[in-house]
């Protein structure tokens, strides 16, 4: 049993002994509240002082009964006590309640279910881009990983909704479901989709078939590893510097190219403009490389006279410093002058 049940259960019963020891000898002997507690208390610790008043045949058996269930539950709580102090339990417990005080105050988060081989990939790609995420697992095999990384993480079934709940999924902004066992993933996504209907989720399909149930359940996206790798795979064979040129580019710790996405603010004032009037490409020195409009339509290779509208993605390659540029110009919001400054913009680069 878990120390900490032990221990919670040994007090509970220490408090029933004390109330029922009290009230046994208010009841048996007459005595007033304070001596029967006191009574009580130094019959359950076996000190042996002297009996408060002296007692009844009754009370004399009450006490023997009392001592025989005192000395049982002391030596449990002792032992639970001992247990916690000898495993470093306490010292984790209040490490644990730090932890979820921080998934507490998460806000625009994902959740990861699964801390597999996937799902270790995809925090370590998070958390070189800063973005906060905690791990939903059940296997205690790989907790000592997760926390030799420091990642933010709680054990549970993430099929269950108290589990998803405590992870914070009304505040989150999405959850991936990488776990071993697709029906299981069918779980969590009916789960998640049912205790969040804006949640972005996206989902791991390991067996043919599966991708469309997993659409049915409510994942905005389902990725197939052994597809991908194989695709990937049959690439480097037939297009190797095409890969290679992704892989470079796609790269988190990567310092010399970036692909990037940056989605267009609905007040920015490019809103509604041409890729040229922007000056995006003089500006910054990135190359936009296509668009994806806010309804779902994809614009590879725009041209110049491409417009950008609110809602809009753009993606972007270049050096992370012009990205991050990029980045910060287009969350410039729509001030007065707006429409002269824009004019002189276009002026310049027609």
């Amino acid at each position: 049993m878990d120390p900490v049940r032990r221990l919670k259960i040994s007090v509970v019963i220490l408090l029933l002994l004390l109330t029922m020891g009290t009230g046994g000898y208010m009841l048996i002997e007459g005595w007033r509240l304070l001596d029967a507690l006191y009574m009580t208390v130094i019959t359950l610790a076996t000190i042996g002082f002297k009996e408060v008043h002296d007692l009844t045949d009754q009370g004399k058996l009450f006490t023997m009964v009392l001592i025989v269930f005192g000395v049982s539950t002391l030596g449990y709580l002792v032992s639970s006590v001992a247990q916690l102090m000898f495993e470093g339990q306490i010292q984790r417990i209040i490490g644990r309640k730090k932890v979820e005080k921080r998934i507490d105050a998460l806000k625009d988060h994902y959740i990861i279910c699964g801390f597999g081989r996937i799902g270790s990939m995809i925090c370590r790609e998070l958390a070189a881009n800063q973005v906060p995420f905690v791990i939903v697992e059940r296997n205690t095999d790989v907790v000592e990983r997760i926390e030799d990384n420091r990642y933010l993480w709680m054990k549970g079934d993430a099929t269950l909704d108290e589990t998803l709940i405590r992870a914070g999924i009304q505040r989150a902004t999405g959850l991936v479901s990488v776990v071993t066992s697709d029906s299981e993933n069918v779980y969590i996504t009916l789960t998640a989709r049912g205790l969040n209907p804006d949640l972005h989720i996206l989902a791991r399909s390991g067996e043919e078939g599966t991708e469309l149930k997993l659409k049915r359940a409510g994942a905005n996206k389902v990725v197939s590893p052994y597809a991908i790798g194989g695709m990937r795979m049959a690439q480097s064979i037939l297009r190797p510097n095409v890969v290679d040129f992704i892989e470079i580019a796609t790269a988190s710790e990567h310092l010399d190219l970036q692909m990037e996405e940056i989605s267009i603010p609905h007040d920015s004032e490019f809103a509604g403009h041409t890729l040229v009037s922007t000056g995006f490409r003089k500006e910054t020195g990135v190359i936009i490389v296509g668009i994806k409009k806010s309804h779902g339509h994809m614009v590879f290779n725009p041209n110049p006279q491409a417009a950008i509208d609110e809602g809009d993605t753009l993606i972007v390659l270049g050096d992370p410093a012009s990205v991050d540029k990029l980045e910060e110009l287009v969350k410039h919001r729509i001030e007065p002058g707006h429409s002269a400054r824009r004019k002189q913009r276009e002026a310049v680069h027609a």
